[in-house]
């Protein structure tokens, strides 16, 4: 399995013997984070798995609904990751200080190819589809998430200042994917915390 593979902080952990959905799903993940969703057809993950057609499409009446599960077992372990990180934190600093830190090291895996979440919309573009709407939730999650935290930090607007921090997430995910992967994690802490203290700064004005 490649490393990168469904990579929002962390790498996730292998187990032996799968259920047949989580076999499919594993290697579906793989093959769609390496190749692209629209490269790869049913029948190459299907040859992957070993299995037959009318097994693969009793778990997944269509490609679109393997898509759709994909991306939301990576939310979920993305979201558990974050909040193993914001459990394991003494303040919302340290836990942006370990996010960063997490993109970078990801960013510096072989195989690492940035956010599936972006990677996903790009090949749907109806903001309709099933899979945007996953991509869109997830984002979603990420802001909240984010404002709750610089909220804690005493920043005075805290969900524009999520926004910027979700663009800069972002734009640390491509620029490991395309730069230099080693400055992602500190650029990226650095970063986050020149928006916090812009919005501070407000309150003090």
């Amino acid at each position: 399995m490649a490393d990168a593979a469904r990579t929002g902080l962390l790498t996730p952990t292998d187990s032996a013997a799968r259920p047949i959905r989580e076999r499919i799903l594993d290697e579906a993940a793989d093959l769609f984070y390496a190749q692209g969703i629209r490269a790869v057809s049913a029948d190459k993950i299907i040859e992957r798995v070993g299995i037959t057609k009318v097994t693969f499409y009793r778990y997944f009446r269509t490609k679109d609904s393997l898509v759709v599960a994909y991306l939301e077992q990576q939310g979920a372990r993305e979201r558990g990751q974050f909040d193993q990180v914001l459990t394991s934190a003494n303040d919302a600093a340290e836990a942006f200080r370990e996010f960063a830190e997490a993109i970078g090291a990801a960013s510096c895996r072989p195989g690492f190819r940035g956010c599936p979440f972006i990677n996903a919309a790009a090949e749907y573009a109806d903001p309709d589809s099933p899979v945007r709407k996953v991509v869109a939730d997830h984002r979603a999650w990420y802001r909240d998430t984010f404002a709750a935290m610089l909220q804690q930090l005493g920043v005075t607007d805290p969900q524009a200042a999520a926004g910027e921090v979700m663009m800069l997430r972002d734009g640390a995910m491509v620029a490991g994917y395309l730069g230099d992967a080693q400055q992602v994690g500190q650029e990226l802490a650095a970063s986050i915390f020149a928006v916090v203290k812009a919005h501070q700064s407000h309150l003090d004005a």
